[in-house]
């Protein structure tokens, strides 16, 4: 099967792949379209985080509902779980994705980090939308 690309980093990576019907998408930050840092804590950045995730999931031709597996990554999870599992509950469909979730220093000043992993068609016996 060939990957397909999808968004633009300036880092060394590929934001979003598809292989067949599985869609790999690199850790997203709270970042807006100019790589600007959006939201002064991590219900803000969170939602921007998701935000982000959605609009690259959407481009690979997949959605939130697909989603199978998280990976979240605070900068201080003791202090900011609870508030980051909130935004993360809304945003999700039932059956939420599966998830681990730890604490690490970020490579850039933000509080929260989330990658994924989606089956197109996942989402329900509609297709993922």
């Amino acid at each position: 099967m060939r990957k397909q690309a999808f968004g633009k980093s300036q880092a060394p990576l590929t934001p979003a792949l598809r292989v067949g019907d599985t869609v790999y998408v690199s850790g997203q930050v709270p970042v807006d379209t100019h790589g600007r840092v959006v939201g002064d804590d991590v219900t803000g950045q969170t939602a921007q985080v998701l935000a982000n995730l959605e609009a690259l999931l959407e481009a690979a031709g997949a959605s939130k509902a697909d989603v199978v597996k998280t990976l979240v990554i605070l900068s201080n999870v003791k202090r900011d779980f609870a508030a980051m599992n909130a935004v993360y509950e809304e945003f999700f469909p039932d059956p939420k994705p599966t998830r681990s979730t730890f604490g690490a220093e970020l490579a850039i000043d933000v509080l929260v980090e989330i990658e994924a992993v989606a089956v197109v068609g996942a989402g329900g016996p509609t297709g993922s939308r």
